[in-house]
């Protein structure tokens, strides 16, 4: 009787890989989390560049933790794809945990122990070398400003020191991209504005940012691209500057002037009947059109009538204003939010 050749076993499928051309570090292809019949996420796509701070900004419950948590694998999506390098590692978040770090919007440090406990043990959960994690963490607490409090129990830090620490927490082992939720929610206006520079520094250094944030202005100042997410979806990404320039509905010039006869306004009122001259203020002349504005003659209808111009300068539309008209939400609403989780 023929013995049978043993059928050699099929490999198993390798994970899938996209051609990256864009850049991007981290991409995400139409995310779906659902809890209980409530979609969370709905469909998210995005990608991340190299070097940059990407903004994810909206309100309560939009799914900006739950979008990290999926990234990060704190939790399982329900559909899509995640790809890290261009690598797919959505059924496999392990391999990714080496180039990623967290720093979630509580604490996840433990009060007993001192900072420089804490920053040695998160390194040694990555496999950090004892004396390589020890230099890394007295390096980390010299940057950020916590040497004095490094052999204090955890506990007793304020809620910007916790907050530094937890960030430092999440870049001891040197990640390739940051996730930052809510980072300075609920902390003093001057931790706010350390947190902000040390955001601005690691990225200068060379780290990715993933950023989400409650505060316009946080958005505003810090990232480099920002997706306006509401009710799971996102509405709109873009740079600051693309998100102005759609939005830019009148053209407005802003002259500063030195002293004027009180017949200023009218003149120009007259003469340029195709701008609204709004009334000189102590920041001096506001020019607005529909169209475009004509420097030139302006400044010499003004110098012939002895005005001098000391600035003259095109304002844009606020970041504010923009987030407003494209998701629909009072910017009043955001502050509430921030508010009542500040209490």
């Amino acid at each position: 009787m023929k013995r049978a050749t043993p059928r050699a076993e099929s490999p198993p499928p390798a994970p899938r890989s996209r051609t990256d051309n864009s850049g991007e570090l981290l991409t995400a292809e139409d995310l779906v989390k659902r809890f209980e019949g409530v979609t969370a996420v709905d469909g998210v796509s995005f990608g991340v560049r190299r070097g940059e701070i990407f903004g994810f900004l909206g309100p309560n419950g939009a799914g900006k933790t739950t979008t990290i948590n999926l990234l990060t694998g704190l939790a399982r999506s329900d559909a899509g794809s995640m790809y890290l390098r261009g690598e797919d590692y959505t059924s496999n978040q392990k391999k990714a945990q080496a180039i990623i770090g967290v720093v979630p919007d509580e604490s996840n440090l433990y009060d007993e122990l001192d900072g420089f406990e804490n920053l040695t043990f998160c390194a040694a959960l990555y496999g950090t070398p004892r004396r390589k994690r020890e230099r890394r963490a007295n390096e980390l607490l010299e940057q950020f400003g916590l040497t004095q409090a490094g052999k204090r129990p955890f506990k007793a830090y304020s809620k910007g020191m916790k907050r530094k620490l937890t960030i430092a927490a999440g870049i001891i082992h040197e990640p390739q991209i940051l996730f930052l939720d809510e980072p300075t929610t609920g902390i003093d206006v001057m931790s706010a504005r350390q947190i902000r520079a040390l955001i601005g520094d690691l990225n200068h250094e060379g780290t990715t940012i993933f950023l989400t944030t409650h505060y316009i202005e946080e958005a505003e100042r810090l990232c480099h691209r920002i997706a306006f997410i509401v009710d799971g979806r996102i509405i709109r990404i873009g740079s600051l500057e693309e998100l102005m320039r759609e939005h830019q509905r009148e053209t407005v010039l802003q002259l500063a002037i030195a002293e004027a006869p009180d017949e200023l306004v009218p003149s120009l009122r007259e003469r340029f009947p195709a701008y609204s001259i709004q009334g000189r203020d102590e920041r001096g002349l506001r020019v607005v059109s529909d169209g475009e504005i004509e420097l030139l003659p302006l400044l010499e209808f003004l110098a012939r009538d002895g005005v001098t111009v000391t600035e003259a300068r095109l304002i844009r539309p606020s970041l504010e204003e923009v987030f407003v008209r494209v998701t629909g939400i009072e910017s009043e609403r955001m502050r509430q939010e921030r508010e009542g989780k500040k209490k």
